[in-house]
């Protein structure tokens, strides 16, 4: 089984105000970092459409066989 996610502690003084500074800086991607996550999205799109696609046809198999 899983372990439990443990409580996220809650930030104080230095550490928080550090934390909000990171978070408001803006991180810089080169383009060559860009294209490689596009390409990779586009991927996941590409198998997640496939997928919905053929769980529509295995359906539609399933309702034709039924009705015969």
């Amino acid at each position: 089984m899983a372990r439990p996610i443990k409580e996220t502690p809650i930030l104080y003084g230095a550490d928080a105000r550090r934390f909000e500074a990171r978070m408001k800086e803006k991180r810089h991607i080169s383009p060559e970092e860009r294209a490689r996550i596009k390409s990779n999205y586009e991927m996941c799109m590409e198998m997640l459409r496939r997928g919905e696609e053929r769980k529509r046809r295995l359906k539609e198999q399933q309702n034709a066989a039924e009705c015969d």
